[in-house]
């Protein structure tokens, strides 16, 4: 497991506090009542970090399974459950995303903020659809976004970005290669200690290009029939020049 997130889970939310969750929710929400030929209650959010989205959809209704691989993460999506008092709503499993084992089926399942570009080993990615197949009820409902090749070469790229706020300070590296498909991540995270101090951490995490193409091959494989592409969550057509690809599918059991 990366690093990056035993050090960056305690700053995720500030150093991404520009994410309108709620909005994506209420796509998601959306989405869910356009799409859904049968009533939908349990909810798979995979890679749910924080717990931001698992929490919304919650608090829409939703019965939610957040899986996420990082215990610090999910340390922090359990308190910020308990602080919602919303527990009773989520079950919280600490699994990969490529070998995750739920007590029973699900409606729907969501993975949000290009938690699918992670998956940057081989048939990784076809190991996780095989599972959300697996475990999503038959025509159930499977939405979730990727980073677009757009971005990878055009805002990623070979990019150096700075992030801060009070008490921390992350230096952000890319070096994306087109033929390998995979943008790696250098970050140095520097946070400031009781004693006014700063301790640095360094880390490394990668993501993977997949391009549309890629997508519709690999979903039509596992047999989810693809709803939906838009390139924003107001459902419009994708264009070129989108950051992000926004996939709605429905799970086709024979």
């Amino acid at each position: 497991m990366d690093s990056i997130y035993r050090d960056l889970a305690p700053f995720y939310d500030v150093l991404n506090r520009d994410i309108d969750y709620e909005r994506w929710a209420d796509y998601i929400h959306e989405s869910i009542n356009r799409y859904a030929v049968t009533p939908i209650h349990d909810v798979l959010d995979l890679g749910c970090g924080t717990g931001s989205m698992t929490l919304a959809l919650a608090a829409r209704g939703y019965d939610m399974v957040g899986v996420d691989l990082s215990p610090e993460m999910l340390s922090i999506a359990r308190n910020r459950a308990d602080t919602a008092r919303c527990q009773d709503k989520v079950l919280w499993l600490c699994q990969d995303m490529c070998s995750f084992e739920l007590y029973g089926t699900v409606e729907a399942a969501v993975c949000c903020l290009d938690g699918l570009n992670h998956l940057t080993g081989q048939g990784q990615l076809s190991r996780c659809l095989r599972l959300v197949h697996n475990y999503v009820s038959p025509d159930g409902l499977f939405l979730f976004d990727v980073n677009s090749p757009y971005k990878f070469r055009n805002i990623y790229g070979t990019q150096a970005y700075i992030l801060e706020d009070k008490h921390v300070f992350c230096a952000w590296q890319n070096a994306f290669c087109e033929e390998k498909g995979l943008c790696d991540f250098y970050i140095s995270l520097f946070t400031e200690t009781p004693t006014h101090q700063y301790r640095r951490s360094d880390s490394h995490t990668a993501e993977r290009m997949y391009t549309r193409e890629e997508l519709i091959s690999q979903l039509q494989r596992h047999h989810f029939e693809i709803l939906e592409i838009s390139g924003d969550i107001d459902h419009r057509p994708d264009r070129e020049n989108d950051e992000r690809l926004y996939f709605i599918t429905r799970v086709k059991k024979d």
